[in-house]
């Protein structure tokens, strides 16, 4: 079924170009969902051993699982920001678990470019964010299913 909830956003970032429509395998979010999990697994397997490391895998399985339900739509980011356009995607139309992906990836941000000491991951933070992956990966999967093109 054409998803409307969230049309609004859906359509203000095709109009200003950060989403495109695609069709075919692009349009199959299957593959992003099997990363996905993949990427928790791993970071589930790392969390004992390197909280940084468990924390960054856990965001990347959360974005590409958030990007899952957006492919499956026929629906592809472009131009910069591809992480935020994802967030703002899936928060307008689908919220739940997945609005907690963009305090995933404003952290990981701040991991990534530190902006002062101290800005290390805790091993809480990295349950916190594989928790949040395990949530997220579950809600898209279940949406697959009921998603069709946007248009």
């Amino acid at each position: 079924m054409k998803w409307t909830r969230g049309q609004e956003t859906v359509d203000r970032l095709l109009a200003e170009a950060r989403l495109e429509l695609v069709t075919g395998a692009a349009a199959d979010g299957t593959t992003w969902l099997v990363s996905a999990a993949a990427l928790l697994e791993s970071a589930r397997r790392e969390s004992g051993r390197n909280a940084e490391a468990a924390y960054v895998l856990a965001y990347d399985a959360t974005r590409k699982a958030s990007t899952a339900p957006v492919a499956q739509q026929g629906l592809r980011t472009k131009g910069v920001g591809h992480h935020v356009t994802v967030e703002q995607v899936v928060r307008a139309q689908f919220g739940g678990p997945f609005e907690a992906f963009g305090a995933l990836r404003r952290r990981r941000s701040e991991i990534e470019y530190p902006q002062r000491p101290g800005d290390d991951i805790e091993p809480a933070e990295a349950a916190t964010a594989i928790s949040a992956g395990a949530l997220i990966i579950a809600a898209a999967e279940q949406l697959q299913p009921r998603l069709d093109l946007y248009r």
